[in-house]
């Protein structure tokens, strides 16, 4: 089909995108994303610790990030949680030579130690993320959960690997990793183990792929990938599915991904 020919109107947009949705959000989708990482893992606490750091490195060759991923993994001994509570100095001093791009050693060690302070302070991730989430929205959270993240003592540069929405940002990795804990575990492929969030709060990863097919579909018209498209594309994917706006992202990223002759 013929980029100039694919001209929907708002029902058959949804059923095209719903379509995608259903076809892409597949165990098969597994073995080539990310998050084939967090599931190796069983235990909650564990999901979600080497989530959220195989979502802050993701970006960049996929391969690449899913190779380091499971560096991660490795060095923190298979034992996300229990590392992130127990570690010694000298088992954080085994991460100083970790990089993936410019997330480097000290930034790991750091995210460890920020782990261990969430956890023990906080009440874990979920926690943090449901304590400031508005009622349609995760964004405020976002924001709040890196001024609590960087309460313990850092170096300045380590504060660019969390996104923060009220600097203009759409935070495209965080929303990527809350999806992951969210989103129920139907089809496979996300994991569900957070309940006291709903779907319906979350918004879409929005990169320079997602957001070139939502323009071409008429899903997005801001030209910039900030945290006012992402406001954007939330109002027009909720209008297709209030309970669960971000199940398009499989059908975004799909339609890039694998069918770029139709865009």
């Amino acid at each position: 089909m013929a980029k100039s020919s694919l001209k929907l109107n708002k029902t058959q947009l949804k059923e095209f995108l719903d379509e995608k949705a259903a076809l892409y959000e597949s165990p098969k989708f597994i073995g080539t994303d990310p998050i084939q990482i967090p599931h190796q893992f069983t235990q909650k606490e564990d999901i979600e610790i080497i989530g959220f750091l195989v979502a802050t490195i993701a970006w960049g060759n996929r391969k690449s990030i899913i190779t380091n991923g499971n560096k991660l993994v490795n060095l923190l001994e298979g034992n996300p949680y229990d590392f992130v509570i127990n570690h010694s100095e000298a088992e954080l001093d085994h991460l100083q030579n970790f990089v993936h791009r410019t997330f480097n050693g000290i930034d790991l060690m750091t995210f460890i130690k920020s782990l261990k302070n969430l956890y023990l302070k906080h009440g874990g991730l979920e926690a943090v993320f449901s304590k400031y989430r508005s009622k349609n929205s995760l964004q405020p959270a976002i924001t709040e959960f890196k001024k609590i993240f960087f309460e313990i003592e850092h170096l300045q540069r380590t504060q660019k690997h969390v996104s923060d929405p009220s600097k203009k940002s759409a935070a495209k990795r965080i929303n990527m990793f809350l999806r992951w804990m969210v989103r129920p575990n139907s089809a496979g492929v996300d994991f569900g183990i957070w309940n006291q969030i709903p779907a319906a709060a979350l918004s879409c990863p929005l990169d320079v792929h997602s957001g070139r097919v939502a323009r071409d579909l008429g899903l997005l018209k801001r030209k910039q990938n900030d945290a006012v498209a992402l406001a954007e594309l939330d109002k027009q994917l909720r209008k297709l599915d209030v309970e669960d706006p971000v199940k398009y992202d499989f059908a975004l990223f799909g339609l890039s991904a694998f069918e770029n002759d139709l865009f």
